[in-house]
């Protein structure tokens, strides 16, 4: 009977702490795109340092997580005198995606050539590179809320645009500006990613990928 007593007390911290990390993720936020946000004539502008800058990725299967990282091409925000965000936008150069859990010569090369669609067959299974090489967000909206910030824009993935919101730290030191995200998910399947999504295909068995991509933001902007 303690031994019953003790296998229930462990299965219930075990559901506990997954379901409590589960919530930990910031599920995104998704609408139809919005009108991106302008400039005032007194803003002060700020450049991304594309060196300095980056956007980390997680995507889950059932018996893997693969982790990456995507080049930031170029982009810009403007702030008012008192460091508010007035508008910002970013490229992402989405022939940069690197998987980062892999080593060279032991599947790094194919996954990288399968998400960026580089290889011959699967061209559109992923990110399709070769006819849709960027990716594009725009800011529409910077608004507090639960004590965060919260940073509103209009990302565009393979031609397919949608609004999304994230929370970020955004601060300043001299004349840099650090925009640092927390992590968020993203529904790929909203912008047409579909291979091996179980909400879109049928009939996967254990064979599909998670809809969700972990995304985290990081980027530092240096004032013009």
């Amino acid at each position: 009977m303690k031994n019953n007593v003790f296998y229930f007390f462990l299965a219930t911290i075990f559901v506990v702490t997954a379901v409590s990390c589960k919530n930990d993720k910031q599920q995104t936020k998704t609408q139809d795109a919005q009108d991106a946000l302008t400039a005032s004539e007194t803003a002060v502008v700020y450049l991304v340092d594309t060196n300095a800058s980056t956007i980390e990725w997680s995507g889950r299967k059932p018996t893997k997580t693969h982790t990456g990282t995507i080049k930031i091409a170029s982009g810009s925000f403007t702030t008012s005198l008192d460091n508010s965000i007035e508008s910002g936008d970013f490229i992402i150069n989405m022939k940069s995606i690197s998987v980062t859990d892999l080593e060279p010569g032991n599947g790094k090369e194919n996954l990288e050539g399968h998400l960026m669609g580089t290889v011959s067959g699967k061209e559109g299974d992923f990110f399709d590179t070769n006819k849709y090489p960027e990716g594009i967000f725009e800011v529409t909206g910077v608004k507090i809320e639960n004590g965060k910030t919260w940073l509103q824009g209009n990302l565009t993935l393979k031609e397919v645009t949608k609004n999304i919101e994230f929370p970020v730290n955004v601060s300043f030191e001299e004349d840099k500006m650090l925009l640092q995200s927390e992590s968020f998910t993203l529904n790929r399947t909203l912008w047409g990613i579909n291979f091996g999504s179980k909400s879109v295909f049928d009939n996967l068995g254990d064979k599909f990928i998670s809809d969700d991509m972990e995304i985290t933001v990081s980027i530092e902007a240096n004032k013009a």
